[in-house]
């Protein structure tokens, strides 16, 4: 049989078949099967999977992987769900960095210059300008820097903001001042009048963004959450932005999606709630990042670099 390239986790039949004409397109030599048109003698010969936000239940029902490529930057379902070595490979594409990093840029400015003040006033019919607050003004801490916080720095220092960084072990990004480990966190954090949170969700990052790192930030601060909903603990953010510690808070992910009807979080007047856009998958550059993996494991047998376990990343 020739082997399927397995496609799983499209959240409609119309994405699904979007994803197979553009992965199709950009890799003709290969044969993609949605998971659930696969018969068994399919699932058994598949070695490859392409997935976006899979069931990781499904992905386990293919016996015979080899790795597995994500069209996302997140992996976290599948870190840890199977009972054997499996290689997991990230989306890392410059579409999506660009995309990131824009949409940073974008809110960061929307904060600076007061929109939701002047979106209240709007709803209160009030006409008051605020004092103009220059870029430089506003120092905006990046909770992450790896490919997309790199990017988003880049794009924040260009447009002139203050920008400082935090990552997990020590790292250079040019025209920031970085910070890591647990002891920089706290120090980062009391620079910060936004912070933008851009890390990976594992095990030693959820409920980071807690009661106490946000006592640190600036009185007054804002939080942009462009990473993962968990990584923010919504019961500390709510009253945080309640006693009037933080501002405001622009929040693109959730603990659960889509945010459900009945949560706080819609009507609260210091959220702006986003329904996950900030850093969609661009699927012609991702075909093209998948279609050269493809090719290169083809041609030497060797499954790409994947996660590191460990990390979660």
């Amino acid at each position: 049989m020739e082997e399927p390239i397995a496609l799983i986790g499209c959240s409609s039949p119309d994405q699904e078949a979007e994803y197979l004409r553009i992965l199709s397109a950009a890799m003709p030599k290969e044969r993609l099967v949605p998971f659930r048109a696969m018969g068994i003698a399919e699932r058994e010969a598949a070695r490859v999977a392409v997935v976006a936000n899979p069931d990781p239940a499904e992905v386990a029902a293919l016996p015979g992987l080899a790795w597995v490529q994500s069209l996302w930057a997140g992996v976290e379902k599948l870190v840890g769900a199977f009972d054997r070595p499996l290689p997991i490979v990230r989306l890392v594409d410059r579409e999506m960095a660009r995309t990131m990093a824009e949409a940073v840029l974008a809110w960061t400015y929307y904060l600076q210059r007061d929109m939701p003040a002047y979106a209240r006033q709007q709803r209160e019919r009030v006409w008051r300008p605020h004092p103009y607050r220059k870029p430089g003004e506003t120092s905006v801490g990046l909770l992450g820097l790896g490919a997309l916080g790199a990017a988003a720095a880049a794009r924040l220092t260009g447009a002139g903001f203050r920008t400082v960084g935090w990552s997990r072990t020590p790292k250079d990004v040019a025209g920031i001042e970085t910070f890591h480990g647990a002891e920089g966190l706290p120090a980062m954090l009391a620079r910060c009048d936004i912070l933008v949170c851009l890390i990976p969700l594992t095990p030693e990052t959820r409920g980071l963004v807690d009661a106490r790192h946000l006592a640190a930030l600036k009185p007054g601060a804002a939080l942009i959450n462009f990473a993962r909903g968990p990584i923010v603990v919504t019961g500390d953010l709510i009253a945080a932005l309640d006693r009037g510690h933080l501002a405001h808070a622009v929040l693109d992910v959730f603990d659960a999606e889509p945010l459900a009807a009945d949560s706080p979080l819609w009507s609260h007047p210091g959220v702006t709630v986003l329904p996950h856009i900030s850093g969609p998958t661009d699927m012609d550059s991702a075909a093209a990042t998948v279609a050269s993996n493809l090719r290169a494991y083809r041609r030497t047998g060797r499954p790409p670099d994947g996660i590191d376990p460990a990390r979660g990343y």
